[in-house]
């Protein structure tokens, strides 16, 4: 059962002008295991800027048709990924984008929900990630910034089959040795929780996949039989 990942992070921002999820898309989308051998997986990169996310995310939902969309921002404050729960109809006009622009009001969208959920096994994801003896935990809130301004959108552009998660990470330091615990992660780190995740939202894709053709076949079989049988003639 074929299946299409759409991978993204963002550039560099004022506060992070070194940011990790620009190069963790592509190094997921280009890592080879048994396991993606029957997915595509595509990787973006969004300018950091309300504008950029506005203009291409829908675009590319709507041309990718993903059956899975994983999105990374950073943390630059937290040492241990965060598996966001919800993303909020809520952003700040106190800090601008990487262009400078500044939203006009703290709300997304007006007249929509205060918050939407995300789509995913977020247990399971958690659990995935620290079975790689990394930090990890879950999140109530992905802020009001840039992350959570993408998150609502993924959420709002994509159908109700399609899982949809968003993962912050910390800031990474540079060189190959694992840290011990309490420590910056390093980019291998993230890669492999990255690898876990992907991983996890395949199989929660394939379920929701396996039971909605269920459902569909179970409906289609009740309305046949719902309908009135023709009276024979002769």
């Amino acid at each position: 059962m074929s299946l299409t990942v759409l991978i993204t992070g963002f550039g560099p921002f004022p506060g992070a002008p070194l940011n990790p999820t620009t190069a963790l898309p592509e190094r997921l989308a280009t890592r080879r295991r048994p396991g993606f051998a029957d997915v595509k997986r595509i990787a973006h990169v969004f300018r950091t800027s309300y504008a950029a996310v506005d203009r291409e995310l829908p675009t590319l939902i709507k041309r990718v048709r993903p059956d899975v969309v994983l999105l990374f921002g950073v943390a630059t404050r937290t040492n241990y990924l965060r598996i966001e729960l919800r993303a909020r109809n809520a952003r700040s006009p106190l800090f601008p984008d990487a262009a400078g622009d500044r939203p006009g009001t703290g709300t997304i969208a007006l007249g929509e929900p205060s918050t939407r959920a995300g789509r995913a096994p977020h247990r399971a994801l958690l659990a995935a990630v620290r079975a790689q003896r990394l930090p990890a935990r879950l999140s109530h809130t992905a802020g009001r910034y840039l992350c959570n301004f993408a998150y609502w959108h993924a959420l709002a552009a994509t159908d109700a089959v399609a899982v949809v998660q968003f993962v912050h990470v910390p800031t990474v330091r540079r060189g190959p040795t694992r840290p011990v615990s309490g420590r910056q992660l390093t980019p291998a780190d993230l890669a492999r929780a990255g690898e876990a995740i992907v991983m996890a939202l395949i199989v929660a894709a394939r379920v929701r996949r396996r039971r909605t053709t269920r459902a569909r076949a179970t409906s289609a079989v009740v309305e046949v039989e719902a309908q009135p049988k023709q009276r024979r003639v002769g």
